[in-house]
């Protein structure tokens, strides 16, 4: 089944028939909400708001690993994951969207691995690609049939948060290579790849980032949240063409 992880912006999905709310319970704690199992042209979709229904958890204190793991017990083997970014680089601008193919970890102090050591083994992944490719593909076909503006490569910089970035700290990502800036896409992207579940984001761009362009005297989240919720219609016109074509 698919799966779609809903951030900024997007706590429900709107339009898709409710089959049912599951309340799993994990072995690491409870999850950001229920899953929302809908139906959208008789195919199945699971839905799960990260930052719980009323968006109340910040991103540092998402419970990422009993999200995944509920994900893959309703046997989810594909993430979309929607992750609402701001710009680093001039020529990705608000309102396009982002399919990034590779992410740089500024996170700390987050549960990140399944592979704690509690059974006495060590294990490790291979994560030089941290993306799914045929579902970065298939994204990319739809986005571009639809003739959305898109950006199909890119580098997300996972930060810590909730505070945004200082504009030393995005002049210090872009030299990394980094192209746009998150909050949620690790440890999220690094789980689901420890439990073998195919992992791509979807991310629209709600701003330029701290001391760029139309945000070079500073930022406000409720901006980008109101950003982000005017990109809502055309993520989710995304997602159902997605479940049409190749939903199961």
């Amino acid at each position: 089944m698919l799966a779609v992880i809903g951030g900024t912006g997007l706590n429900q999905i709107k339009d898709l028939i409710i089959e049912s709310e599951e309340t799993v319970d994990t072995p690491y704690g409870a999850m950001s909400a229920p899953i929302t199992i809908c139906k959208y042209r008789e195919k199945n979709i699971a839905f799960l708001p990260r930052h719980g229904k009323e968006h109340a958890i910040p991103p540092h204190c998402i419970n990422y690993r009993a999200n995944l793991w509920g994900l893959q017990h309703l046997a989810v083997k594909d993430i979309i994951s929607i992750a609402t970014v701001g710009s680093i680089k001039d020529n990705v601008l608000a309102g396009m969207t982002v399919i990034p193919d590779q992410i740089i970890d500024y996170t700390y102090d987050r549960e990140h691995s399944f592979f704690d050591g509690s059974d006495g083994v060590v294990k490790h992944i291979d994560f030089t690609f941290p993306f799914d490719k045929r579902l970065r593909d298939n994204l990319m076909e739809i986005i571009n049939n639809m003739k959305v503006p898109f950006v199909n490569k890119a580098v997300y910089a996972a930060v810590q948060g909730p505070r945004l970035e200082t504009a030393a700290e995005i002049d210090r990502f872009e030299k990394d290579g980094a192209t746009i800036v998150g909050m949620t896409c690790m440890p999220e992207a690094a789980l689901a790849r420890e439990l073998d579940i195919n992992y791509v984001a979807l991310c629209p761009v709600a701003n330029q980032a701290a001391g760029r362009g139309e945000s070079s005297k500073g930022l406000s989240f409720q901006n980008m949240t109101k950003n982000s919720e005017q990109m809502i219609e055309g993520v989710m016109s995304i997602i159902k063409e997605y479940v049409n074509k190749y939903g199961s």
